[in-house]
């Protein structure tokens, strides 16, 4: 693999890096912003903790549009900016509204990073390498995460305003990630969608050294002939990649990944576990997740993504089964936390590993970020609902109700990796694009 792709790569990817910190950061001040503004647990959940999430969504849906007007690095670095405010903002902020609004700022970089980094780095990638250079976008999600949870932890016992200094530190990474995000050269399908070829052929001559150039270009041209400018996602034809970027997002967050990211915390304390202890074993998850993460990806190009979806659904099975049981029978100790790091392996390695490629790979060309925004709004509409509530169903149902809902719903994510789900390594975009439309 050349070493330029890889730095490009690993560039895009650490939007990735801020979206898992921005996402998390929340839950070391979780408590504390209750107790501070004295809200319900309806206000705190939808409003100060939910927020951010409504952002994204809204980041999500219209993320598209920048993507494919002004670029994937263009948007990349707007990204940035939206973090870095974000932090300062939330960091400053001196009631619940203002505090709220800074977070959706900051969601808003969350949803539209989901839209432009993995497009950005499918559409340099050698079809080869493809799956584990997209899936380092997930993997600087949980590296984010762990960051996150392990900074959450260090400064928790600073001050009275600890969390002013949780929640403005992430202003740092974003300002750096802003300075190697000017330093990337733009999608070279992209510049072939706006007609600049010349610029589009050097960079093609970087990442597909042995290929022919020409004969790269021209594939473009012809997919992009029979297709209509003016067409939408939403048509006949593309009814089924549609279809499958539906089911993988919402099956993604019927898991309950978000929920227990948000709010690991808050579980372990519901289980009988101290509140530095429930901290500790949050980065004991963080940890659990880039290990298994980094497993995912290494194994996505070899296995295929289909075989890392069956893996990872019948490890979800098994380990909300066992939290729904814990929480029934009221086990204490480190049951819990167990089951929870089994929970987080089981999604690093399939479903974490697989979605942003896996969207990113199955729509054409000149529709692939309107497709990723379709995948990624549904993921954040539901990534901000279920969370949002889950403070209110964990008082009102308890946990094994809850996790015994999630642990059906992996049930029927196996049945939709069985007999719907293609499996899309090795191939070029343009081949994929083929495949989708047989469908």
């Amino acid at each position: 693999m050349d070493r330029k792709i890889l730095i490009w790569s690993i560039t895009a990817a650490l939007a990735g890096f801020l979206f898992g910190f921005d996402v998390v950061v929340i839950s070391g001040a979780d408590k504390k912003l209750q107790a501070l503004w004295g809200s319900s647990e309806a206000f705190h959940g939808m409003i100060v903790m939910g927020m951010a999430l409504w952002g994204t969504v809204i980041g999500a849906i219209f993320g598209g549009w920048p993507t494919n007007k002004y670029g994937r690095k263009n948007t990349l670095i707007v990204i940035g900016v939206l973090f870095a405010v974000s932090a300062i903002g939330s960091a400053l902020a001196n009631d619940p509204y203002v505090f709220a609004f800074a977070r959706f700022i900051g969601g808003l970089g969350v949803g539209a990073s989901t839209i432009a980094a993995p497009a950005y780095i499918s559409e340099i990638a050698p079809a080869k390498d493809r799956g584990r250079l997209v899936a380092m976008y997930q993997f600087n999600i949980v590296f984010g995460i762990m960051i996150a949870y392990a900074s959450n932890y260090l400064l928790s016992d600073i001050g009275e305003n600890d969390w002013r200094w949780m929640l403005g530190v992430e202003a740092i990474p974003a300002v750096l990630y802003i300075l190697f995000a000017l330093q990337v050269p733009k999608s070279p399908r992209w510049l072939l969608s706006k007609n600049r070829e010349a610029e589009a052929r050097e960079i093609f001559e970087i990442i597909e050294p042995n290929a022919d150039i020409d004969e790269l270009i021209s594939e473009h041209h012809v997919h992009a002939a029979k297709s209509d400018k003016t067409e939408t996602i939403f048509i006949k034809k593309y009814r089924f990649p549609l279809m499958l970027a539906f089911l993988i997002a919402f099956f993604n967050q019927f898991s309950g990944i978000n929920a227990v990211l948000y709010y690991a915390p808050r579980i372990f304390e519901a289980a009988g576990l101290g509140e530095n202890s429930a901290l500790l074993n949050s980065i004991g998850l963080g940890v659990t997740n880039l290990i298994f993460t980094l497993l995912g990806v290494f194994l996505i190009d070899k296995l295929g993504r289909k075989t890392l979806m069956y893996i990872g659904s019948l490890a979800y099975i098994l380990s909300l089964s066992l939290l729904s049981a814990a929480f029934f029978l009221e086990w204490t100790g480190m049951a819990v936390p167990c089951f929870l790091f089994l929970f987080i392996a089981a999604h690093a390695v399939g479903q974490g590993a697989v979605i942003w490629v896996f969207i990113s790979e199955i729509f054409p060309n000149h529709l692939r970020a309107s497709g990723q925004a379709f995948g990624s709004s549904t993921h954040w509409v539901l990534a901000a609902l279920i969370p949002s509530l889950f403070p209110l169903l964990l008082k009102v149902a308890g946990g094994g109700l809850v996790f015994l809902v999630f642990a059906g719903m992996m049930v029927l994510q196996l049945l939709f990796v069985a007999f719907m789900m293609p499996e899309t390594k090795g191939k070029t975009l343009e081949e994929l694009e083929d495949v989708m439309l047989k469908k």
